[in-house]
């Protein structure tokens, strides 16, 4: 989780939310992904979908079923989709996302009954680190009194 937290330190440093992502495989780093939506200007440039695009790439395969992400904010609906069609074997995330979260907070598809994948999941690791980089993100977009500056 401390290689996540340094690509979502990187993220922000280049004013994009704060989230990191490190797909390993075994002991052995596969790739290290940050959000890259405002860099890139593409919604789905998320650093779970990014590293999971590159560990494709990587590893020759999509079926990346031997191999754990780690990501510092619960996954939304589009990355938990991707993790499920990935195959990824194992899911471990940092702080809880009440407004987005899919892997228990408003809705838990990573382990949907009906899905024909449900990844192993463990929530809640390093939590208070991973949800101080993005609270300290929000307040400075915010200013001290003023709306939230668009990203």
């Amino acid at each position: 989780m401390e290689l996540a937290l340094a690509e979502a330190r990187t993220a922000s440093a280049e004013g994009d939310v704060p989230v990191g992502a490190v797909l390993v495989r075994g002991d052995e780093i596969v790739v290290r992904a940050s959000n890259r939506t405002v860099r890139d200007q593409d919604p789905t440039a998320h650093a779970e979908v990014l590293a999971i695009r590159a560990a494709a790439a990587a590893l020759g395969r999509w079926r990346l079923d031997d191999c754990t992400l780690y990501v510092t904010l619960e996954p939304c609906a589009m990355c938990a989709g991707a993790i499920v069609l990935a195959r990824v074997a194992r899911v471990v995330f940092g702080a809880w996302d009440d407004k987005a979260g899919m892997a228990g907070s408003i809705s838990d598809l990573l382990r949907h009954p009906r899905l024909n994948h449900r990844p192993e999941v463990l929530g809640g690791v390093r939590a208070e680190a991973c949800g101080a980089l993005l609270t300290a993100f929000f307040r400075a977009r915010r200013g001290v009194d003023g709306p939230l500056n668009p990203v």
